[in-house]
């Protein structure tokens, strides 16, 4: 009996140390669960957050509507507005672009332009501000001297509608032929009533004008192709005047699809190119080639 008890105590005796044993192993498989936390995760020093930006987009010309707008890229992302520039060189597609809503707006052309395009091509653009003006002028070829003209000398002009007649205009007003009265600034080589030089006008895309100087006597160059070609507006044989009627007639303009003149990062936009800074970068930088408006 004695022997019988001992057994039974032993068997006890093992019996809970197996179980110690197994609560033992169990702990160490699986450790309680960590307490979830309450509220917000602590933030990190470095996940600040950061300012949305929003992104404008301009069709431009690359002289000197691109190099303009350059200028005011820093003070647009103050804004909270990241400045798009997509450069064109032609006068056609900046327009194409804006009014298929593909782009915000378009630095390239004056009003006069603007007008005879949408009338042309059923284009719905609206102008919303003007930034500058780039003085069209007469540049020498074979020939140097515009008051000595030979007689069947050549001069090449831009052939889109206004800019052609405002090349034109300007041969007017250096008494070299004269424009038939009303055709105004839908003037082509057709609307010359005198031309007592014989000269002939030489009709060119506005790009390519500057790229025929040595082949013609002269070319007439808007602005930011002479600009381009390297030119100095001092280089000139003729040129519109700063106080002309031209000054404010082909300012250049910024322009939007109808509908969208509200656009706040457009706004933001002019205001940064209406800055003295940008008036005076325009105006030390291109040295009466390019214009600023007040």
């Amino acid at each position: 009996m004695k022997n019988l008890k001992k057994l039974l105590l032993l068997a006890l005796v093992s019996i809970l140390a197996i179980t110690v044993l197994a609560g033992c192993q169990g702990n160490e498989q699986a450790p309680p669960k960590a307490e979830e936390p309450t509220g917000a995760p602590e933030q990190k020093p470095e996940e600040t957050l950061k300012t949305e930006t929003k992104k404008v987009t301009v069709a431009a010309s690359p002289t000197p509507h691109a190099e303009i707008l350059a200028q005011v890229k820093e003070v647009l992302k103050e804004k909270g507005y990241e400045l798009e520039v997509v450069e064109f060189s032609d006068y056609v597609q900046p327009n194409l672009v804006v009014d298929a809503g593909d782009i915000d707006a378009n630095f390239f052309q004056h009003k006069p332009y603007l007008d005879d395009f949408n009338k042309e091509k059923g284009t719905k653009l609206a102008s919303i501000a003007q930034i500058h003006y780039e003085p069209l002028g007469v540049y020498a070829g074979k020939s140097s001297d515009l008051k000595n003209i030979p007689d069947g000398a050549s001069i090449a002009v831009p052939n889109d509608t206004t800019n052609e007649a405002r090349a034109l205009l300007l041969l007017e007003a250096n008494g070299l032929i004269k424009i038939r009265e009303g055709a105004g600034l839908a003037a082509t080589k057709n609307d010359i009533a005198e031309n007592p030089h014989n000269i002939e006008i030489v009709e060119l895309e506005a790009a390519q004008v500057a790229r025929v100087i040595t082949d013609v006597d002269f070319v007439v160059l808007n602005g930011n192709y002479a600009l381009s070609a390297g030119l100095d507006v001092a280089d000139a044989v003729a040129k519109e005047e700063q106080d002309s009627e031209a000054a404010q007639t082909y300012a250049n303009i910024i322009v939007v699809k109808e509908g969208n003149e509200n656009n706040e990062g457009v706004k933001a936009l002019i205001d940064a190119l209406k800055s003295d800074k940008v008036k005076q970068y325009i105006n030390e930088t291109y040295k009466g080639a390019v214009v600023a408006i007040d």
